[in-house]
């Protein structure tokens, strides 16, 4: 593993990081790290400090739903929130459509495209969250909130509720 600037990360990600006037480190992994045990293995921290970046589809528009790694997104909350007829996960190629990257390396802003962002609470429970630079290979730290806020995203409760 090694910790170097933006460079590492995915050209369009640094690109991104540039324009928010963000410097945060970024790691890169030899190993792919595209899950978030992956990649909380690889960083030596809890799952739920991971952000999942997921891209569903809802009434045909794609919607990215920035979600903790323990935790899994429930459609149907996904689907009451925007008021969509219908939810689905998207595709691998609606989402490199989407965002310009590879379902495993999305990050949670950057996109070739403008969606809506829905970003789940639970994420604020953390001072610090991890999520991918735009590949497989690299991650990268910072605050939830700012996370949240250069995103874009509007904070929702859309995790699966423990049965």
């Amino acid at each position: 593993m090694s910790t170097h600037p933006a460079a590492e990360a995915h050209p369009r990600f640094a690109e991104a990081l540039r324009g928010l006037d963000l410097d945060v480190p970024v790691r890169r992994f030899p190993d792919a790290v595209r899950t978030a045990a992956d990649a909380a293995a690889a960083i030596g921290c809890d799952v739920s400090e991971i952000v999942k970046s997921l891209i569903f589809e809802a009434d045909s528009a794609p919607v990215l739903v920035l979600m903790d790694g323990s935790s899994r997104v429930d459609v149907e909350r996904v689907r009451e929130e925007l008021g969509a007829a219908s939810v689905k996960r998207a595709n691998a190629d609606l989402v490199r459509r989407t965002t310009g990257y590879a379902i495993g390396g999305v990050p949670p802003f950057g996109h070739v495209t403008r969606t809506r962002v829905l970003a789940d609470r639970a994420l604020l429970d953390h001072p610090v969250v991890w999520a991918a630079a735009g590949t497989p290979h690299t991650v990268f730290p910072l605050d939830p909130k700012t996370l949240i806020e250069h995103a874009g995203g509007e904070l929702v409760d859309v995790r699966e509720r423990a049965e």
